[in-house]
């Protein structure tokens, strides 16, 4: 309720840090032991909610949130089949309703005994809390510093804002609960049988996926030859630009590669691997599979590499450049898999989809943006300023790089949203501190007005 009404940053994992602790005294008074996932995805929960404590952009921050939710949400139920690791946040989610219910009765029923120490405690902190109020005014009121200190420290709850605080406290509250609920008593998502599909015969299933490899292989062929060839020969004879051919192929790829992931799972749903001679097939088919989509993943990021030195990067590209680098790694998985068993396949592909969310927020994507950017106009001259001028204040150590009047130009934007921002220390983000201090340091040139920025943005653009 104090700490959340300004902004999210390091706030947020203060928060959260409560709401764990309810959830693991609550599955210790219920019997459950902490198990190995347990610790590790609990971990992975509180580590993604220090993204918005570093940085100022709110879409990685956004990612990182939905994704430590959906980790605490494994955390607090286990399970390692494909059921428990999809479905777990559901059995969050309900618990928003009756965890408040399941908590008003264990207060019932432990209150008759307890309300002879309750009843001194209260007093106690009510007394202190009159102490603290009376002599902290009186010492702010005495020396000026510890004013600035008492100010800086204690949360600003001002009656304007009270209903939202009420909102936040509600929301806090029913969250912990519904997390020390499920600690107790979770669902049983590996109880959740899924029907295995029918055995197929073997031409019946192998013949299409044999078919496919022959013409992933016809393909990645021809990649290879452009590749070690040139693009020249390839761009003369089709008449496009090495803009237009990197364009052209980035989309179409990353949609082959996740139909390629659900050609795999439907093909394991339907074949058979009742004798060794089955197995061997499934194996050797599916992994050849495998191993020519990593290629075309590979085409893939290529491709989006020559997009990024055509138009230079954003935030649309570095992402779907992250789901497919992703997939690449999930496709390792699966042939991992193939070879050492897939008992362990849920839950390593939920890690490493946590893992990389993680490090996406932890590289700061406006931040690796700007830097392309910048670094593309010192070898081409070309700048989208007015993409630069919707980055977060995390872009700001590289977009000071530029030479002024273009790095005026870029940051006016942000200067001002961040003079306009007053919140304090502990909704600040580290990137939103270091850009004050980079502007604080060499402030935005005046001489850059909306004249000048206009001139020069069609220059930069068109050169």
């Amino acid at each position: 309720m104090l700490l959340l009404g300004d902004g999210v940053a390091v706030n947020l994992l203060i928060v959260a840090i409560p709401a764990v602790l309810a959830a693991y005294y609550a599955a210790r008074k219920a019997g459950r032991r902490p198990r190995v996932w347990t610790l590790v995805w609990g971990a992975a929960g509180l580590a993604l909610l220090i993204v918005p404590a570093l940085r100022d952009a709110d879409w990685p921050s956004f990612l990182a949130v939905v994704t430590a939710v959906a980790a605490g949400s494994l955390a607090l139920h286990g399970g390692r089949s494909w059921p428990a690791v999809l479905l777990g946040p559901i059995g969050v989610f309900n618990a928003l309703v009756t965890g408040p219910t399941w908590a008003w009765q264990g207060v019932r029923n432990l209150s008759g005994g307890v309300r002879e120490r309750l009843g001194p405690v209260l007093r106690a902190l009510v007394v202190a809390a009159v102490l603290l109020l009376v002599f902290g005014a009186l010492f702010a009121g005495a020396d000026a510093a510890f004013a600035d200190l008492l100010g800086a420290l204690v949360p600003d709850t001002s009656v304007a804002d009270g209903p939202w605080r009420v909102v936040l406290f509600a929301l806090g509250l029913v969250g912990a609960l519904a997390a020390a609920r499920t600690a107790a008593a979770p669902a049983h998502w590996d109880q959740v049988e899924v029907p295995e599909g029918r055995a197929r015969g073997r031409v019946e299933w192998a013949l299409p996926l044999i078919v496919l490899n022959v013409l992933f292989a016809v393909f990645n062929a021809i990649q290879l030859a452009v590749l070690f060839g040139g693009y020249d020969a390839v761009l003369e004879k089709t008449g496009q630009t090495y803009a237009q051919y990197a364009r052209q192929g980035f989309w179409q790829l990353l949609l082959a590669t996740l139909l390629t992931l659900l050609v795999i799972v439907l093909a394991l749903r339907w074949a058979p691997r009742t004798r060794s001679g089955d197995r061997t097939l499934v194996r050797s088919v599916l992994g050849t599979l495998c191993a020519l989509t990593l290629v075309v993943v590979a085409s893939a990021v290529r491709r989006m590499d020559m997009y990024v030195e055509a138009y230079g990067l954003t935030r649309l590209r570095i992402s779907v450049l992250g789901v497919e680098l992703w997939l690449g790694l999930v496709i390792v998985l699966i042939m991992a898999a193939g070879v050492w068993g897939a008992r362990w396949l849920p839950r390593a592909v939920a890690a490493s989809a946590a893992a990389g969310v993680l490090a996406f927020g932890l590289v700061s994507p406006d931040a690796l943006i700007a830097e392309r950017n910048v670094q593309r106009y010192e070898d081409t001259g070309r700048f989208d300023l007015d993409y630069a001028r919707g980055l977060s204040a995390d872009a700001v150590p590289a977009l000071d790089a530029l030479s002024e009047p273009l790095r005026s130009c870029v940051l006016r934007d942000v200067a001002a949203e961040l003079a306009e921002r007053d919140a304090p220390w502990y909704s600040t983000s580290w990137g939103e501190a270091d850009a004050r201090r980079i502007l604080d340091e060499r402030p935005v040139s005046e001489e850059a007005d909306v004249a000048e920025c206009a001139r020069f943005r069609d220059e930069v653009m068109y050169r």
